[in-house]
């Protein structure tokens, strides 16, 4: 078992995702970086840190010239510049150079708030992403988007950094809550609504496995779920155009989640989202009814939400239009034009996403 995937840029391969089932192969990875002779900090929330920073730690010091760690607490809350500041002070106070390296080890909070440290840490550093959570696997890992939440705004500061590696181990999706696991699912099924029918239907076809979390099954998830998303990135990698396609669900999304101040976690807030999207779609005609029944009752087999009780559209509209997702002052919105393809859009009124979020789930 495990794959290889290597991300392009410019037609030139720059990084391979690694999926694993241990970290065993970490080492070779590292040896393939020539880290030996520098330093590496390992980035870790105080959670993961409990679960997998030791083991983590054991490896690094053996490939490269002073292996540290950085601990913060777990939480959206700690994803800030507060937390980048007291990053900063440990490499500066460390000695950490442009040769030297961080690696992200956890889930999107990590992920982002190191790839952002990385690059903007003397204008540019090394930084390897070590995702332990499904949904951090499936998106933030890949593509080189970093950044930070910024006075209640979702990653409002932020840069694009291309990871030198990305390392997965299936098996730390073992410890991960249920709310957790399915979580990571809100951005798995988008991707097979944005871009492969075949890939939206193998879930379709797996949820005894998937709710087993079949070690087999998850790698063959992730894989595809990492090559739409490498697919996307290489075609537009500074987010000018096609890759505004991976925003499905979230133009909803992330205004929910900050209304319900990240008590619902991301892959929820996208479900959401991606249920307005999909009605808004099926009223306009770009999908038939049952195509929007379908996609709906595959979010709801993964245990993820519809709809939320407790916001009023009209606050969530509102929330929307402060999103780093507008374009000349208009929403760009993101549309299905069949399950398969993502079309963007930038003429949804606020009263075709007012009626998707009270009525749609209704219709099911």
């Amino acid at each position: 078992m495990g794959s290889i995937i290597t991300v392009h840029y410019d037609k030139n391969p720059i990084y391979n995702i690694t999926i694993e089932h241990d970290f065993k192969e970490l080492s070779s990875v590292l040896q393939k970086l020539d880290t030996k002779g520098h330093r590496i900090c390992v980035v870790a929330d105080s959670l993961v840190a409990s679960l997998y920073l030791d083991d983590i730690m054991d490896i690094v010091k053996n490939c490269a010239l002073e292996a540290i760690s950085f601990v913060f607490e777990a939480g959206e809350k700690s994803k800030n510049l507060d937390t980048v500041t007291d990053l900063y002070e440990k490499l500066v106070k460390a000695g950490f150079d442009r040769k030297d390296t961080l690696i992200a080890l956890g889930g999107g909070v990590t992920g982002d708030l190191t790839g952002f440290a990385a690059a903007t840490y003397l204008r540019g550093i090394r930084v390897i992403q070590l995702p332990t959570s499904l949904l951090a696997m499936v998106d933030s890992s890949i593509g080189g988007k970093t950044g930070v939440d910024f006075r209640g705004y979702k990653n409002m500061v932020g840069a694009f950094h291309q990871p030198s590696a990305v390392y997965m181990n299936i098996s730390t999706l073992k410890t991960l809550t249920d709310k957790q696991y399915y979580s990571g699912f809100g951005e798995i099924v988008k991707h097979g609504l944005i871009r492969d029918i075949k890939y939206f239907k193998f879930i379709e076809e797996n949820y005894d496995k998937i709710n087993a979390r079949d070690p087999v099954i998850l790698e063959k998830i992730v894989a595809g779920s990492c090559e739409i998303k490498r697919a996307v990135v290489e075609n537009d990698p500074l987010e000018k155009g096609e890759r505004a396609v991976l925003n499905f669900g979230h133009t909803l999304g992330h205004s929910i989640e900050k209304l319900k101040n990240f008590t619902m976690l991301h892959g929820e807030c996208v479900s959401v989202g991606m249920a307005a999207a999909l009605y808004i779609s099926m009223n306009r005609g770009m999908i038939n009814e049952s195509e929007y029944k379908k996609a709906c009752k595959v979010l709801q087999a993964l245990n993820l939400p519809l709809a939320v009780k407790d916001l009023s559209s009209e606050d969530i509209i509102k929330v929307s239009k402060s999103d780093k997702k507008m374009d000349a002052g208009k929403i760009k919105f993101i549309l299905l034009d069949g399950i398969g393809n993502a079309v963007i859009k930038n003429d949804v009124t606020d009263y075709e996403m007012a009626e998707a979020l009270t009525t749609g789930s209704l219709k099911l």
